[in-house]
């Protein structure tokens, strides 16, 4: 009876372990007992002894190749016998699996990381995080590292993207897709999360002075010395915002380049923030010339402008540095019927007007061409007349 129960133990404890032995590409775990140059051997347990063949040596995250006697590792078993009738298994395939977890995690919990920039193209640069190559677009680079260039030039932009190859850089991730194996990652994003705290310290009103560090169309980007914390102690970072277009000058400008250029230094006031975007004016710490335009022109006075742009809307016109008003083309028509206004005047002459109204606060003023018989006025007319006969 002793007999027949231990049998049966026996038969029960082997199928036991038959149903303990794990399929093919399961993940199992092991501690490495031997590494050489083109294997490593891992001890499974019950299961036995597994070896790691060349590139699947590959373990831990960042693709680390090097094992370590005594570290507990995950692998993927490749094969219970293969033709040298050893048990298989891979560490780089279940490293890539946890990696794309831990990415996950990174992800989620809005974790800044550290990685190296090992190429750039016209669209961004490429990164590494956890062994899997990851995609910065040139939209998501700090403001330190993203190439200004004015004239857009593409090729002077790559030029700026090479430079940075080789340069570690903080990142954050912005989207991974484990089944494409894309993984998108976020410098500016990175800044944020390091910038909002020094960015707290500032306030609406503040004034600041910073160097030019881009011109673009839309305005001018000024970085400058971040405030100092509230034990009095200076910050070696730079922040940045930005100064409109609008907010360069009281003067109309159509081209940011006319007021300031790169390198340049200039004082500014905070007029905004959101987020971690600072909006900045310079034309605020100057005076608001309209304030004072009741002194010097009063409505139905007749005054001499110059024409500084044509447009659908009419004719922009300076009385002097400063203050400009608009002859709105539908006044234009009641005076010159079925004409345009590039066939009687001409951007950059001067030419007599009437004020019509004048609105400090909106900084306008309307105008109205006065019609002349001779002189300047004629003569322009003649000439554009010409110019259509020819």
């Amino acid at each position: 009876m002793t007999k027949i129960t231990e049998e049966k133990d026996i038969s029960s404890l082997l199928l036991e372990d038959t149903l303990l032995i794990p399929a093919i590409n399961d993940v199992v775990t092991g501690t490495v007992i031997h590494v050489a140059s083109n294997h490593a051997l891992i001890d499974l347990g019950p299961l036995g002894t597994g070896v790691v063949l060349g590139k699947e040596m590959k373990s831990g995250l960042g693709g680390n190749a090097k094992l370590f006697v005594g570290e507990e590792v995950s692998a993927t078993l490749v094969s219970l016998e293969n033709e040298d009738g050893d048990i298989e298994v891979s560490i780089r395939e279940a490293s890539y699996e946890k990696s794309w977890e831990d990415l996950q995690d990174k992800l989620e919990n809005k974790i800044v990381v550290d990685t190296k920039v090992l190429d750039a193209n016209k669209g961004g640069l490429m990164v590494e995080l956890n062994g899997i190559i990851g995609f910065l677009p040139v939209s998501q680079l700090a403001n330190e590292h993203y190439p200004r260039v004015e004239d857009g030039d593409k090729n002077k932009i790559l030029e700026l993207l090479k430079a940075l190859i080789g340069v570690t850089i903080n990142v954050r991730i912005l989207d991974t897709d484990r089944e494409n194996e894309k993984l998108i990652v976020s410098e500016k994003a990175a800044q944020s999360e390091r910038d909002k705290e020094l960015i707290n310290r500032l306030r609406a009103g503040d004034e600041i002075e910073g160097e030019v560090s881009g011109v673009v169309d839309f305005g001018a980007f000024v970085k400058f010395d971040a405030p100092i914390d509230k034990d009095g102690k200076k910050s070696s970072q730079k922040l940045e915002g930005l100064v409109h277009i609008s907010e360069l000058a009281w003067q109309l400008i159509d081209d940011p380049r006319e007021i300031v250029k790169t390198g340049d230094h200039v004082r500014a006031k905070i007029i905004g923030i959101e987020d971690t975007r600072i909006s900045l004016s310079m034309k605020s710490l100057k005076e608001d010339p309209w304030t004072k335009v009741a002194e010097r022109y009063t409505v139905n006075q007749t005054v001499s402008g110059k024409i500084d742009k044509i447009n659908h809307f009419g004719a922009f016109v300076y009385l002097d540095k400063d203050i400009h008003g608009l002859a709105h083309v539908s006044e234009f028509h009641d005076i010159y019927p079925g004409k345009k206004m590039e066939d009687v005047f001409r951007v950059g002459e001067t030419y007599d007007w009437k004020i019509l109204s004048i609105e400090p606060k909106s900084h306008r003023m309307g105008l109205l061409p006065i019609k002349e018989t001779g002189g300047k006025k004629k003569d322009a007319e003649d000439q554009a007349e010409m110019k259509k006969s020819e």
